[in-house]
């Protein structure tokens, strides 16, 4: 499919995040986690709010991600496909050297993981219960690309060990939130009314033991020793 942008190669997607990543804020409370700002180039973002995708119309989310997985939108080889700013994303975050980057700034290994990106659309009615996510995703990223007059208060909603909530990430477009799942690193997203479109992309370099094969970048391709 033609992009209606000219879109950059994956070098220069990588560079643009790397600076990102370099000139990160780094954070202690409640748990330990990173914010990023302008986080893609322009042409990127562009590129994936303009994609004909259609957002999942569920009834009832129950406050989860996996009611329907088929229906979620992994950034596979096939996807890559059919949407070139998804291949020019997955290259750029598959290079060796920006993934090591990652793991030194934020404390995980590189080497051995998996690129698995979601590009997600919710609308009103979406909600996600309190949670921690798997030890199996090593890094945890989300990408804001909400537009809208309401879009700066669709951001991550934070809590306490005890489920107490204690603050709500921005949602302001192109900038990031990173976080190494743990035991406290509770997160979510309050019912509120959502009027238009919240998309994200979440990305997380995950186990080699990651069972679900389908939802990755690249299956066959780990991330190599540095």
């Amino acid at each position: 499919m033609m992009s209606l942008f000219v879109l950059p190669e994956p070098d220069a997607i990588t560079r643009h995040f790397r600076r990102a990543l370099l000139d990160c804020d780094r954070q202690e409370t409640p748990y330990r986690h990173w914010k990023l700002v302008d986080v893609l180039p322009e042409a990127v973002c562009l590129g994936l709010i303009s994609l004909p995708i259609m957002p999942l119309l569920i009834e009832d989310c129950r406050g989860v991600r996996d009611v329907d997985n088929n229906k979620r939108t992994f950034v596979t080889p096939a996807e890559q496909a059919r949407h070139p700013v998804f291949q020019r994303l997955a290259d750029a975050l598959q290079n060796t050297e920006i993934a090591h980057r990652a793991g030194q700034t934020c404390g995980f290994t590189a080497e051995g993981s998996h690129l698995r990106i979601e590009y997600i659309q919710d609308i009103d009615g979406a909600w996600l219960e309190p949670h921690h996510d798997v030890p199996e995703k090593l890094c945890s990223m989300v990408i804001y690309l909400c537009t809208g007059p309401d879009a700066a208060d669709w951001g991550t909603d934070i809590y306490d060990n005890d489920l107490k909530w204690v603050g709500r990430s921005s949602a302001a477009f192109n900038s990031a939130t990173i976080f190494i799942p743990g035991a406290n690193t509770w997160h979510g997203f309050e019912k509120r009314r959502i009027n238009g479109i919240r998309r994200l992309l979440e990305i997380n370099y995950v186990h080699p033991s990651w069972r679900d094969k389908g939802q990755l970048c690249f299956p066959d391709r780990p991330i190599p020793a540095l």
